[in-house]
């Protein structure tokens, strides 16, 4: 039986979707991808959002996650510069995804903490 070359194994070590799956869940990628759920951002917005979050951290994640054509970066030629950044269609996806996820983390929280405390 022929694997489909289109799908992916994230169980894999060597499957490129592992290091796309990192990206995605990784501290700051899945705090950039709920933010830009909302919409367009600067830079300076989304560093604004995402409490904690070093400026170098997010430059990397919003590299890693640019490379990974999860969102695009369109920089303006003014001063000072104006960089925006918008989900592509599958960064859209994996928002949407994420966002369902952070909705129902918050939704339950004070179920999960009572657990967490028995």
């Amino acid at each position: 039986m022929k694997k489909n070359l289109n799908h992916g194994n994230v169980l894999a070590s060597a499957c490129p979707s592992r290091q796309i799956l990192q990206h995605l869940t990784s501290r700051w990628g899945a705090l950039v991808l709920v933010s830009l759920h909302s919409g367009t951002k600067r830079f300076s917005e989304l560093r604004r959002a995402i409490d904690g979050v070093s400026e170098r951290m997010l430059t990397k994640t919003l590299q890693e996650l640019e490379a990974d054509g999860m969102l695009i970066r369109k920089s303006y030629n003014t001063v000072p510069p104006q960089v925006d950044y918008t989900l592509t269609e599958f960064g859209a996806e994996a928002s949407n995804k994420m966002f369902e996820l952070v909705d129902w983390l918050e939704t339950n929280l004070g179920n999960i903490l009572a657990s967490q405390n028995k």
